[in-house]
């Protein structure tokens, strides 16, 4: 049906279904309407020293130079000892919106009361999880201000030890709806775990070498970088991207939410009242520069593509973490290098340099070169600083005698 609306051709038809490594019918269950699996170029960074263990990281992602920016500052930050990594625990946040209530403080102190009986009607979701450790520990109960007016909303508070948590989050919230309506005499509608995980916050830092960057003027410069990302959101924006192409490459990579962890990061960014930059780069007494970074990381080992996915699975093993908490440590670190390397790159010879070069062999591909033509091509490109199409076809026609692709 696809093939015959779309007018695809046999040859189309045939990339769409080739799934690779997993099978059609693993796909058919992750989601819906299924007709192929669209490929993402894996890749591996290296040198990453966290908390003194050596890790080959991977990464999903289609851009150029991510992988070799994070390899290389990783390279930079061994000299200090590599990267410093910490987690405040896998907890999530499950909400529950009660409204139509005329006390809704009094019904907050209500809800708070109960709070046993919520946290047991929480844990009978999910004798597993209590028995690895996790489970229901507290509840928050907030009133906000909306546009229709007051709301409680409770708050569970869930260790979901090795696993993202959602699936078990949003069980338990659902589980106690009908109890808090019982006890305040409101009505509860929406039931789901958020993706503002607050209690479940990656934390990494890591010193530079001023020389090993190349000197005091470009940890300056560097500062003067972050700087500008955290007082402008317009470059803020960008600055987090940059971050998030590093952390999302390794989200991606095993199996995780990818979605989840970008809408947790950016809102974090906000948290303040004011959309900021999530790391911050600051110079020592010695002039060595020291960068740090804070954000939620809601990920996991266990459920979801993690363990249906072979290459997710694949990834796990190469990456050789053993717990949620080891791997959100792991991401955070990352982000921190993938930032350090487009600040390092826009406060010396500017961003295009080193992306451009790699961004010239995937156009040069484009334009039809094939083997050694497409090396030769792209540095031809570099080289006139004309990294577009047009002129790549020009320039394989003239390596080809106006064979292009020979």
């Amino acid at each position: 049906m696809v093939k015959e609306f779309a007018d695809l051709t046999d040859e189309e038809v045939s990339m769409l279904s080739n799934t690779g490594a997993l099978a059609l019918e693993s796909v058919d269950r992750m989601i819906e309407n299924v007709v192929g699996v669209i490929g993402i170029p894996f890749g591996v960074a290296v040198n990453f020293k966290i908390n003194g263990k050596d890790y080959l990281v991977p990464m999903a992602i289609e851009e150029p130079s991510v992988v070799a920016a994070c390899s290389y500052m990783a390279k930079l930050a061994r000299v200090k000892g590599g990267f410093f990594a910490t987690t405040t625990g896998p907890v999530m946040i499950g909400q529950v919106q009660l409204t139509g209530v005329s006390d809704p403080f009094g019904a907050k102190m209500r809800i708070l009361e109960s709070k046993d009986e919520i946290i047991k009607l929480c844990n009978e979701k999910d004798p597993l999880l209590i028995k690895a450790g996790g489970g229901a520990k507290d509840i928050d109960v907030r009133v906000i201000d909306t546009k229709l007016g007051p709301m409680v909303i409770t708050h569970l508070i869930v260790d979901t030890r090795d696993a993202m948590g959602a699936n078990a989050v949003n069980t338990m919230a659902e589980a106690v709806g009908p109890f808090i309506e019982k006890i305040t005499g409101g009505r509860v509608y929406l039931r789901i775990l958020s993706n503002l995980a607050t209690l479940r916050l990656a934390r990494a830092r890591t010193v530079i070498d001023k020389e090993a960057l190349g000197g005091e003027e470009v940890v300056d410069g560097i500062i003067q970088a972050y700087s500008f990302a955290d007082a402008d959101p317009y470059r803020a924006c960008t600055h987090n991207k940059g971050i998030m192409n590093g952390i999302s490459a390794v989200v991606l990579a095993t199996g995780n939410d990818t979605r989840a962890v970008e809408a947790g990061a950016h809102a974090y960014a906000s948290i303040s009242g004011r959309y900021r930059s999530l790391t911050t780069w600051e110079k020592d007494k010695d002039g060595n520069l020291v960068g740090s970074i804070e954000l939620p990381l809601a990920v996991g080992l266990i459920g979801g593509a993690t363990k249906v996915h072979p290459i997710a699975r694949i990834a796990v093993k190469i990456l050789g973490v053993k717990t949620a908490e080891e791997l959100a440590q792991v991401m955070a670190s990352v982000g921190l290098a993938q930032n350090l390397g487009a600040l390092r790159a826009l406060a010396t010879e500017g961003i295009q340099r080193g992306h451009m070069s790699l961004h010239a062999r995937n156009i040069a591909v484009t334009a039809g070169a094939k083997g050694e033509l497409v090396d030769k091509v792209a540095e031809i490109l570099v080289k006139e600083k004309k990294v577009r199409l047009d002129r790549a076809q020009e320039v394989l026609a003239e390596l080809t005698g106006g064979k292009k692709g020979q």
